[in-house]
């Protein structure tokens, strides 16, 4: 990150982009806490609240439906009302959505939480990234900058179950103690939204290319569903779909599972749970060196088929009497949290590859599908795995997501016979 310390040619000072770009890692740190919180919500709710796995279930829609839906909307308003203003606007929104949560206490409000964390999301992440664009100068700067960012995402999905966990009551899982964590969330929200108060970000360049850029967006969303008669990106869409409905069914599911089958305490089962989110971060750092040296359907399928056998080891998952601490937990503990280290790869390669594949003109377009079915494949692995979890139990939730592995290794070979074989099917090539 040399560049933030280095002196740019022009008059503006270094600090000038040095600040921003902390309100932004800071802004995004406080949706990925928020995001990612729905696992021990879905555990602390049946506990404090009394509600079935069903009703738990529908949190991942209460989020994902309002991305996908926004996301479509939002880039016809949002460079005219202007994107400092609009995550001031989201910050503070969920700022009070978080306050009200201890105040009301009822899992209505955690529905409610999800729709402005949903909608709010939507309109931060196209704001983050087009202002990335306004503060780097140069594909480098920006690719560095991006990275920074997502690292500090990642650094947000870690800490969310630990940060869970130290508020929940030991003794009484069931205190709605737990809620008290939306305090510091609500915080959090409102220092973020304080310092863009503070923080100035030019978007005189935006400005100037309004009128050209509303043009644009009145036909961008026909545009976006144009490019699905494309075989290529009908059959990664289908991918991304799959691989999001594994990935969040595993993450939202895992502390329920800690906590129902292997018996773990609430606390630990959380923390358990963080690993997975770890293990994800892993996976795609270590995914970036590999890709070097070895084609990516290689990869992709090796790890594929790792997972596979990490979930078949769910089936003889047995509860570990009296754990009272980590040294106690058993190495099976450890298998599904070990999942997200060979499924990290597939998402981030997959999405590069098909950007790589089309015309730049068509990124943008294929961004916008990539957020709407990512959501919707997020939405319902969690409404399955709920549903089934609460029908049958935890073993059979997580040995039916070796359907959707085996429909996603079939996705990734046909797509990868897509690109090689250049026809009408790809854009590009049309």
């Amino acid at each position: 990150m040399s560049w933030l310390l280095s002196r740019p040619p022009t008059k503006v000072a270094p600090m000038r982009r040095v600040l921003p770009v902390v309100a932004l890692g800071l802004t995004y740190v406080v949706f990925a806490m928020l995001l990612n919180s729905v696992a021990p919500v879905i555990l602390q709710s049946m506990l404090t609240f009394g509600v079935d796995k069903a009703a738990t279930s529908t949190l991942d829609a209460c989020k994902d439906l309002p991305i996908a839906v926004t996301s479509l909307l939002v880039a016809s308003w949002l460079p005219r009302l202007g994107y400092r203003k609009a995550m001031i606007i989201g910050l503070a929104t969920v700022a009070a959505a978080c306050a009200c949560m201890p105040l009301l206490a009822s899992f209505t409000a955690e529905r409610f939480l999800f729709v402005a964390v949903g909608v709010t999301f939507a309109m931060i992440k196209v704001s983050v990234y087009s202002s990335i664009g306004l503060l780097t100068r140069g594909p480098k700067e920006h690719a560095s900058v991006t990275s920074l960012i997502e690292g500090l995402f990642m650094c947000g999905v870690l800490a969310t179950a630990w940060v869970f966990s130290f508020f929940v009551n030991r003794d009484r899982p069931a205190d709605p103690v737990w809620l008290h964590t939306y305090w510091l969330l609500a915080g959090l929200a409102g220092a973020a939204a304080v310092v863009w108060t503070l923080v100035p970000l030019d978007e005189s360049r935006t400005r100037a290319a309004e009128p050209q850029t509303s043009q644009r967006l009145s036909t961008s969303v026909m545009g976006m569903w144009s490019l699905l008669r494309y075989g290529l990106v009908a059959t990664f869409l289908a991918s991304a779909f799959i691989y999001v409905l594994i990935e969040q069914a595993v993450q939202t599911w895992l502390p329920t599972f800690n906590n129902e089958v292997l018996n773990l305490p609430v606390a630990i089962s959380l923390q358990l749970a963080g690993v997975y989110s770890g293990t994800l971060a892993a996976g795609r750092l270590g995914a970036s060196l590999l890709l070097r040296y070895i084609r990516w359907p290689t990869l992709l399928i090796s790890c594929l088929f790792m997972a596979a056998l990490l979930l078949l080891s769910v089936r003889g998952a047995v509860g570990i009497a009296n754990a009272t601490g980590w040294s106690s937990l058993s190495a099976a503990a450890f298998a599904l949290p070990l999942v997200g280290l060979f499924l990290a790869p597939v998402y981030p390669t997959i999405c590069s590859t098909v950007l790589s594949a089309l015309p730049l003109r068509q990124h943008a377009p294929m961004t916008g599908l990539i957020v709407v079915f990512s959501a919707l494949g997020g939405m319902l692995g969690s409404f399955i795995t709920g549903r089934v979890f609460g029908a049958t139990d935890g073993r059979t939730a997580f040995m039916l997501t070796l359907l959707p592995v085996a429909l996603l290794l079939m996705a990734l070979l046909l797509f990868d016979r897509q690109l090689r074989k250049p026809s009408l099917a790809r854009p590009d090539a049309a």
